[in-house]
């Protein structure tokens, strides 16, 4: 007796109620397989464009030490952008595919790595910051219902540790530096502060995909929930090494237990994530030439491969 679409459903929602990983081969929603297209490639999309305001500074970093970490820091996202678009190519959608749709503004990136770096101190910022916000974001992804995304996201979140830590470090020693050196700790938090608070997205109630991610077990938790969770660790960090955050509706809320934080402006959110940002059309420009600069070594690579199938 064959199975039924009904038959499928209930199977799927069966897994997913149980916490049991939706495998490649499983069968799945559509509307599943496409929130799950659209989220990872996203998320691969935003490693390997965030390469760029960092690869901007490896022929300035201030010593050989910082450069070899930040080049280990550059080669870690480009990896993750590897195994992420891995992931997603077990749902049916080809590498082309997902880069093209990239090039053509039909699929985006994470709007934070529209803004310039434009002091040393912004790799600071980036790895404590960025990268920060990031882990709160992934940390709750190695419990996604889908199972290649979820066991991308174990190796990911590791190694996010470590960029967290690294750019925490260089703010660490530019607040303990001379008066100059504090001040351009100080001016790269004021500028990617309230750009870190928007990785997480819209507020939940006006996310398109939240509601039904949450119900899939896609996501684990809502956006707010994971801007808190971001809030409430870094700020005893910034107070730690003495540097101010630049909100001034800020303070701690002893009846929530958690900090109370000012408005987003959502005005700009709305217009980077559209393309209007400071470095929207450089990032894109930069990764459609480099992506057609390297197609002979893609050709190359096809060609060999070719060679050694028997029989070619």
């Amino acid at each position: 007796m064959q199975n039924t679409h009904t038959d499928f459903e209930t199977q799927f929602e069966r897994k997913i109620d149980a916490e049991e990983k939706i495998e490649p081969k499983d069968w799945m929603p559509e509307a599943y397989r496409k929130n799950l297209v659209r989220q990872i490639s996203q998320h691969a999309h935003s490693e390997v464009i965030g390469m760029q305001p960092e690869g901007n500074w490896l022929t300035r970093a201030p010593s050989l030490k910082r450069k070899c970490i930040l080049l280990a820091k550059i080669q870690d996202e480009g990896g993750h952008g590897l195994y992420l678009y891995s992931a997603a190519e077990t749902l049916g959608v080809t590498r082309e595919e997902l880069v093209e749709a990239l090039h053509e503004g039909r699929a985006k990136y994470a709007s934070i790595f529209n803004y310039p770096a434009v002091t040393w101190a912004d790799i600071g910022a980036i790895g404590w910051l960025v990268d920060g916000a990031a882990i709160v974001n992934q940390i709750s992804l190695q419990r996604t219902s889908y199972g290649p995304y979820a066991r991308a996201m174990v190796r990911i979140c590791k190694e996010e540790s470590f960029h967290q830590r690294q750019g925490y470090e260089i703010m660490v020693k530019l607040a303990e530096g001379n008066a100059a050196q504090k001040a351009m700790a100080q001016d790269a938090m004021e500028r990617w502060w309230w750009p870190s608070l928007m990785m997480f997205g819209p507020h939940d109630a006006e996310s398109a995909h939240s509601a039904q991610s949450m119900l899939w077990k896609i996501k684990r938790q809502s956006n707010d929930n994971l801007r808190q969770k971001f809030v409430d660790q870094t700020v005893p960090q910034a107070e730690a090494i003495g540097l101010t955050i630049p909100d001034k509706d800020l303070k701690w809320n002893e009846a929530r237990g958690h900090y109370d934080f000012g408005d987003i402006d959502w005005d700009e959110f709305n217009r980077v994530v559209s393309g209007n940002g400071p470095c929207n059309r450089q990032r894109l420009q930069h990764h459609v030439k480099a992506h057609e600069d390297g197609a002979w070594v893609r050709d190359a690579m096809s060609a060999y491969a070719a060679r050694q199938q028997p029989n070619a």
